[in-house]
């Protein structure tokens, strides 16, 4: 366990958002092309269009889990209960190493003085100053567990 996590990890590095690092660093295991993922994965960075609420890392489980798990069927109920458990395990687990799941809980300090939509430039100092690239391989570790049977 950890190949995947350390991708998430280059992929936020390398410039993609929280969400965008997670959902790429396994999106290989779905019926998916790469540049679709990080699309649709795109607006939940930022705590969802930079509004700071649910971490994108976290939003991202989700969508992963979804992928695995969902029938896509309407009337799934039984399938979504199942879908929301996990979905749930995996949000609690993170929470409880880190306090909560709302990105201006976890950046804390690091949180801009702006409430501007537009997203920060990266550079060595925003890296430094906050916590997502941890945040992110968490997340990732958390999917390795829970949706990758082993692999």
């Amino acid at each position: 366990m950890g190949k995947r996590a350390d991708r998430a990890k280059e992929l936020f590095f390398e410039g993609y958002n929280c969400s965008q690092a997670v959902v790429g660093a396994f999106i290989d295991l779905f019926d998916m092309d790469e540049k679709t993922a990080m699309r649709f994965s795109e607006g939940l960075g930022g705590g969802m269009g930079r509004m700071r609420l649910t971490c994108g890392a976290v939003s991202a489980m989700a969508l992963l889990a979804g992928l695995k798990m969902s029938s896509g069927a309407g009337g799934d109920l039984k399938g979504r209960g199942e879908l929301y458990a996990v979905i749930r395990q995996m949000a609690e687990e993170f929470k409880e190493k880190n306090g909560s799941v709302i990105c201006a809980d976890l950046l804390g300090a690091a949180l801009p003085k702006d409430n501007s939509a537009q997203p920060e430039e990266r550079t060595a100092e925003y890296y430094k100053r906050r916590p997502c690239a941890d945040k992110i391989y968490e997340c990732a570790l958390i999917v390795e567990k829970y949706l990758c049977d082993g692999e």
